[in-house]
């Protein structure tokens, strides 16, 4: 120990006489640390961390999924009742509802209003869970009315000041009265990780909040967790839960669904790290930044170790000294490495600062997707979580050894005649030379992986949407509790399409139910007169109402026919239809006049006729392809809410609009605003998050290799100080010398990309499945990157020689400006 501490004594004060060096040093890896800190953060929080319940490895949760939709976990409470009452392989079955409650604090000089995320949950959850609340009692027993409310520790200290006597007191919540029976302890917030919840209430609340009630009725929408009994096996219990669950199939069927209901059969999934709504969405992009910023940490570890082998071929001289007097080869490495320890070490410390920014920042990013996370407040854990401490202490001991092990052993292989007489110099430089190599490698790995998945990004974005995101305004109102009839809202909607359209800088407005890729929306099937269509490929088109000017507000073009017109609303009943759909139902004949009725309104033997046909646009995600859609005049069935749209000339506007609202309809509540490219993005948000974090990653590799071959050069120089002296002493230009520095800047880089090129086409196959896993979780469609493979390779190439032209600058500067007579009377 006394040798230990020596050492660690004698590194610090070698570190701290360069302290140039040791900046460069920690500052590289730190970053490396810190952003793989950062995504393990996220993956602890969304994959591997086990809720705080009870056996959690017991838990399950029932999955289903229709074609070209995501997983669900989304039963009615008719299908929950079945599966609780009726099976023998769960010992509970949990139904849990989110919401989003108003909450009106009543106190003081008036009522305080406040929207906080919720969840209606069965009498039995938080019993079968093993949750007991931290202070005063649980929900209602069964059967009681459910008349109480749990709050959780956050939201308690938050709004309540951790006052122990809130027990007893009353809110008013989505206008049910309701009383706090306790606080729910500090680790419970919820199933979904990430997303915490701040009220539960008994599920027999629910229908104070309903007219009619859907608890009564069965049509409450719940999410199902459910605990397996000791010594039932996943195969077990998947195989009873599909037998209960056969009825839910009969009846989507009975209830005119698609034939294509009969696939939606359960599957059970573990559930004991929390529901599988974000995992299923960011873990496979999770998965993708952990080995990302892997090969990042990697690029760092070597940076630093070429670093310390030059530090440590600089002081040769003193370690062969060392060794000639008697230090053995052992006491030399243990030397080495404990430098390497402490600059892991206090780069792992800033490395955790670095992580906790990235974490917020990447849950910030996350937090811009849409439903189901758009709405909903995210929490990750914080990286001063022990897992995520003890990560990144694991980080530090490993990056430590990595970079240390190259000069440690350069040092115990180098004799002391050797580095007396300088002759090992050229094998330090081939192995520095080696390591610059395998940094370009992975740094071209890195940033072909990058340009592909940013290429992906933007074709994702532009290519076949059918409509123009730029400057689209969208507002939508609230009109559940203004008492407004659908008359009164059209008439408010053509107050304010008047106003709106009068002010400058607004080119076109218009009404809409829905707008593309909302997550949002209304299908049906349809019958058109004279064609026959097989059943088993019967599917349902996508139903809009908008208004006059629609099309040309969002930049669909109009291919035949006409738009809405106001003559349209006290007229025959018309649509506009898709291409997609044109071509389906009537081939190449002209569908303009045509009629077809849609089944399940309130009168579906009443026809539409078809007054236009519009260019296809994608409406559910941008993966898909355009379905058949049919478009119908707003106005003509009573809107019963719906946004207002305007494509702006600049962006001011938004105030103008927004002041125009609150004059036309003051007492109707803006819910949200926003624009149809936020809308956009937020619907591709873990296709962002892999462009946008490898671009980042492999920017950072880039400049990694060039502080790298910055400091080989460098050193190169330094050490041929005399050789170049004598280079010019006989007739060598400036130019010749700075040739030469650069050559072999771009000898190295060439190096690396020859051996990094062919793993760089490898990553293009796994960028290929990766993204085909996150489009999974959407739709049912193949995915493929650009088709243009020399694009992003011809791009890293380029960023890599560009790298080596400006890490050789300096170097090959100073070579040029060596002094002849100096060198040569240098020894």
């Amino acid at each position: 120990m006394d040798a230990l501490l020596h050492d660690l004594r004698y590194a610090v004060r070698s570190l701290r006489s360069t302290p140039g060096f040791t900046a460069v040093a920690v500052l590289t890896l730190a970053f490396g640390i810190g952003a793989n800190t950062a995504v393990f953060t996220l993956l602890n929080g969304l994959v591997l961390r086990a809720l705080p319940v009870r056996d959690p490895q017991q838990l399950v949760e029932p999955l289903f999924k229709y074609p070209k939709d995501p997983r669900l976990n989304n039963y009615s409470w008719r299908n929950y009742e079945r599966l609780r009452d009726d099976n023998h392989v769960f010992s509970d079955v949990m139904a849990i509802s989110p919401a989003r409650l108003q909450v009106i604090h009543a106190g003081g000089a008036g009522q305080d209003v406040e929207a906080v995320d919720g969840a209606y949950v069965s009498a039995n959850f938080f019993e079968a869970l093993g949750v007991r609340p931290a202070v005063g009692r649980s929900l209602d027993a069964p059967g009681d009315r459910g008349t109480g409310v749990l709050v959780t520790w956050p939201y308690w200290q938050s709004r309540f000041h951790s006052d122990r006597s809130i027990v007893g007191r009353t809110l008013v919540v989505n206008d049910a009265t309701v009383t706090i029976a306790g606080v729910l302890p500090r680790e419970f917030s919820g199933l979904e990780p990430g997303m915490p919840l701040s009220l539960w209430l008994p599920v027999d609340a629910e229908p104070m909040t309903q007219k009619p009630s859907r608890f009564a009725d069965g049509s409450l929408r719940v999410q199902i967790v459910a605990r397996l009994k000791p010594g039932v096996t996943m195969a077990q219990a998947q195989t009873e839960a599909r037998v209960i669950d056969q009825p839910r199939l009969t009846e989507n069927e009975a209830r005119g669904h698609d034939v294509q209901w009969r696939q939606a059969v359960i599957s059970l999934e573990p559930a004991g790290t929390g529901l599988s709504t974000l995992r299923d969405l960011f873990s496979s992009v999770v998965l993708l930044m952990t080995a990302t910023a892997s090969i990042l940490l990697l690029v760092a570890c070597i940076n630093v170790a070429s670093m310390l082998l030059a530090r440590t071929a600089a002081k040769r001289r003193d370690i062969a000294v060392r060794v000639a007097l008697g230090a053995g080869r052992a006491r030399i490495v243990r030397e080495i490495l404990a430098e390497a320890l402490i600059l892991s070490t206090a780069a792992s410390v800033a490395g955790l600062w670095i992580a906790y920014v990235g974490a917020r920042a990447l849950v910030n990013l996350i937090a811009s997707g849409r439903p189901p996370v758009g709405w909903q407040r995210l929490e990750i854990p914080a990286p001063l979580d022990w897992h995520v401490l003890l990560f990144a202490s694991g980080a530090g001991v490993l990056t430590g050894v990595a970079f240390g092990v190259a000069p440690a052993w350069r040092s115990a292989t180098s004799h002391a005649w050797s580095g007396l007489r300088q002759t090992d110099a050229k094998q330090s430089a081939r192995f520095g030379a080696a390591l610059v190599v395998a940094q370009v490698a992975l740094s071209v790995v890195l940033l072909n992986a990058g340009a592909l998945f940013v290429r992906h990004l933007m074709d994702l974005r532009t290519v076949g949407v059918g409509f123009d995101t730029d400057s689209v305004l969208q507002v939508r109102l609230d009109w559940s509790r203004t008492g407004y009839k659908p008359p009164q809202i059209a008439a408010v909607y053509r107050q304010l399409l008047d106003r709106v359209s009068a002010i400058a800088g607004v080119r076109s407005a218009t009404v809409a139910g829905m707008t593309p890729i909302s997550g949002a929306g209304a299908s049906r099937f349809i019958t058109v007169p004279g064609f026959t269509e097989d059943p088993d490929a019967r599917r349902r088109v996508t139903l809009n109402d908008v208004g006059p000017k629609y099309f040309e507000t969002l930049g669909t073009p109009l291919i035949s026919g006409r738009d809405f017109s106001a003559d349209d609303e006290a007229g025959p009943r018309v649509a506009i239809v898709n291409q997609a759909m044109a071509h389906y139902y009537f081939g190449e004949s002209n569908p303009i006049g045509r009629q077809f009725t849609i089944e399940g309104l309130a009168d579906p033997r009443r026809p539409l006729e078809i007054v236009g046909v519009v260019a296809d646009a994608k409406y559910g995600d941008l993966h898909e392809t355009p379905p058949r859609t049919v478009y119908m005049d707003i106005f003509q069935g009573g809107p019963n809410g719906g946004l207002l749209v305007a494509r702006m000339a600049r962006a001011s506007v938004a105030a103008d609009v927004q002041r125009a609202l609150r004059d036309v309809a003051p007492t109707v509540p803006i819910r949200n605003v926003t624009t149809l490219a936020d809308q956009v993005n937020a619907s591709i948000l873990p296709e962002r998050m892999i462009a946008s974090l490898s671009a980042l990653f492999g920017v950072s590799a880039a400049i990694l290799v060039a502080m790298g071959l910055y400091g080989l050069l460098a050193y190169s120089v330094a050490r041929r100080v005399k050789e170049i002296g004598i280079r010019i002493a006989i007739g060598a230009s400036r130019a010749d010398v700075i040739q030469m520095v650069v050559r072999r800047a771009l000898g190295m880089v060439l190096a690396g990309l020859v051996v990094g090129v062919p793993f760089a086409l490898w990553t293009r196959g796994y960028a290929t499945f990766v993204l085909g896993l996150v489009a999974a979780t959407k739709l049912d469609v193949p995915v493929t990157l650009p088709t243009a493979v020399a694009g992003p390779l011809v791009a890293a190439a380029t960023a890599m020689i560009v790298v080596a032209l400006a890490a050789a600058c300096l170097p090959a500067r100073r070579a040029a400006r060596v002094d002849p007579m100096i060198a040569l009377r240098t020894e």
